[in-house]
C-alpha cells in the first residue's frame, strides 16, 4: 500500500488554510496595530508636552544645576518636532508601511533618549513615556516579517 506522488514529485504541496503565507502589503495587524496606537498616542503626548513647554515657562518645575540642561523653550521645540514626526510614523504603521516600522523603532529610541533627558522636569511623566516606548520597540520588533514590500 504505497501512496503515489503526483507528477512533479510533490505530494500534497498545497498549504492548509491557516498556513497560507501572509502578504507583505495592506493594513497592519496584531502587534503592529498595538505599536501604531502607542506610537500615535506617544507622539500626540509629545506634541502637547512641547506646546506646554513653549507656551508657558511656569508649567514645568524649575530645576537646579543639571548636566543636560537646555532652555525650557528649546526642550519644547524638541518634543514638538519629535512628536509630529512620531504621529506621522504612527499613521504610516496603520497603513502597513515597512518604512514606518523601521522609523518607528528609531523614533521610539529617540523618544526614550529625549524623555530620559527630560526626567528632572517631569520624572513620572518621563518614566511613563519611557515605558510606552519600550512597548513600541518590542511590538515592532516582535512581529517583524522579512517580506519585501
Amino acid at each position: 500500500m504505497s501512496q503515489q506522488t503526483p507528477a512533479g514529485g510533490q505530494w500534497n504541496a498545497r498549504t492548509a488554510p491557516g498556513d497560507a503565507p501572509r502578504s507583505g502589503g495592506g493594513v497592519a495587524s496584531g502587534g503592529t496595530v498595538f505599536a501604531a496606537v502607542l506610537l500615535t498616542v506617544s507622539g500626540a503626548l509629545a506634541v502637547l508636552q512641547g506646546i506646554a513647554a513653549i507656551a508657558e515657562d511656569d508649567v514645568y518645575a524649575r530645576i537646579g544645576s543639571y548636566v543636560f540642561e537646555f532652555d525650557l523653550t528649546a526642550w519644547g521645540w524638541i518634543h514638538l518636532i519629535l512628536g509630529i514626526i512620531i504621529v506621522v510614523t504612527g499613521v504610516g504603521l496603520f497603513k502597513g508601511a515597512n518604512w514606518a516600522r523601521v522609523a518607528g523603532v528609531g523614533l521610539a529610541g529617540l523618544s526614550m533618549i529625549a524623555n530620559f533627558l527630560w526626567l528632572p522636569y517631569q520624572p513620572w511623566w518621563a518614566l511613563a513615556i519611557l515605558a510606552i516606548d519600550v512597548f513600541i520597540i518590542w511590538a515592532l520588533c516582535a512581529g517583524w516579517s522579512h517580506t519585501a514590500d
